[in-house]
């Protein structure tokens, strides 16, 4: 019988990056193969080093058409030159669903079956089950298995020509990705809540506690706001004639937004609830450089590029303050939206700005009845910004 090993990642210390990143470590690599329904760049990074001196023998097949595998994600692996195949069943009603990870050696051919997609939730941060087995080349029974398994995936294209393709020009990828079939990673749909929660409601239901860290995914740099569009001219309508039948136009509300910041891990003094017998709650929680990347420099970065379309005043010589309206999404359970108020300090000369501090605060307002809970320390805080009118943003809490 193959040896086998039982992966429960989240529960368990190993995680399907472990062991996919293991997968590589065998010697004379000579095929390798791996199929996902769901596929991003934030999972390809995870594999891409362990990867990089075997993607010779690699190929690739992930599904389309999911709002999932991204653009990013399928162009680093085509970059890296795997044999990327995209699998399109036509149809969002059928999904193209098998997570395998294979790789075979001239002695050893190691297989990892289960339920992580590749994509950073998949190889770390979800709870995910799978099954690793390892077979010997030389065995006649495992030789046999080995040889169907690669013959059932190289046959698929030939099979399924018109729903399964291999990705042989990046202008491929490109028209995927204008036809809507692969997800964009610089503008991905915010968290939709499928609940509302009314004002007051509790939910203390604590973060399920994992065995290995969460490693959280950077948000892109702001864009700069696009102007609003033209308004839709009015057309007048002669005397005794129909009225038009005019479609009815998505509200801000039903349009993408684009994710601006996470914050690390929440503390008591962000959720003004301190616990310090010498610390007052501010009402406040400072937009700090988070997660952002080396490049962006926090302390100008939300006033000048994250909230430019917010009418500004003066609040005194050196505070500047703007008022935008946010969503407020906890636990994936929708509060609704709340007028809130953005502080800004202009001075550059302080100790405080010499020290790289945050300059912009957000304070809570209303919504600081609904964020004092304990439930949410260490929980991360995502902003996004509402791609269709820059004054309006969501806040997440998860």
């Amino acid at each position: 019988m193959a040896a086998h090993e039982f992966i429960l990642q989240g529960l368990t210390a190993r995680t399907h990056g472990d062991v996919v990143r293991e997968l590589f470590d065998v010697a004379d690599i000579q095929r390798s193969i791996i199929s996902v329904a769901f596929l991003m760049e934030s999972g390809v990074d995870q594999i891409a080093p362990k990867m990089a001196p075997h993607v010779g023998t690699a190929t690739v097949f992930a599904g389309i058409r999911n709002d999932i595998t991204s653009y990013q994600g399928m162009k680093r692996l085509f970059d890296a030159g795997v044999a990327l195949h995209a699998v399109d069943t036509g149809t969002r009603h059928l999904l193209f669903h098998p997570k395998l990870y294979y790789v075979r050696g001239k002695k050893l051919a190691r297989l990892s079956i289960g339920s992580a997609n590749l994509t950073l939730g998949g190889l770390n941060n979800n709870i995910e089950a799978g099954v690793v087995l390892d077979f010997n080349p030389s065995d006649k029974d495992d030789r046999k298995f080995l040889k169907d398994l690669e013959a059932q995936f190289d046959g698929m294209t030939a099979a399924h020509p018109d729903n399964i393709f291999r990705i042989k020009k990046i202008k491929r990828l490109d028209a995927l990705l204008a036809a809507g079939l692969l997800a964009d990673e610089t503008n991905m749909p915010p968290p939709k809540p499928g609940t509302s929660a009314k004002p007051g409601s509790s939910d203390p239901t604590p973060r399920m506690k994992m065995a290995v860290p969460a490693i959280k995914k950077p948000p892109k740099k702001a864009a700069a706001p696009k102007p609003p569009a033209a308004p839709v001219p009015v057309i007048a309508v002669p005397a005794g004639a129909a009225a038009p039948v005019v479609a009815p136009v998505v509200g801000s509300t039903g349009v993408s937004f684009e994710h601006v910041w996470t914050s690390k891990d929440l503390t008591e003094r962000d959720l003004t609830i301190p616990t310090g017998s010498n610390t007052n709650p501010t009402g406040s929680i400072n937009l700090d450089k988070g997660l952002l990347g080396a490049e962006v420099d926090h302390r100008h970065y939300f006033r000048d590029e994250v909230f430019p379309a917010l009418t500004w005043t003066p609040r005194s010589v050196t505070v500047d303050e703007a008022t935008g309206t946010f969503q407020v999404v906890l636990k994936g359970i929708d509060y609704g939206s709340f007028e809130m108020q953005i502080r800004h300090t202009t001075s550059t000369d302080t100790t405080s700005y010499k020290q790289k501090n945050a300059m912009t605060r957000l304070s809570w307002g209303d919504v600081a009845a609904e964020v004092k809970r304990p439930d949410l320390i260490g929980r991360a805080m995502s902003l996004y910004r509402d791609l269709a009118d820059p004054t309006k943003f969501m806040i997440e809490i998860d």
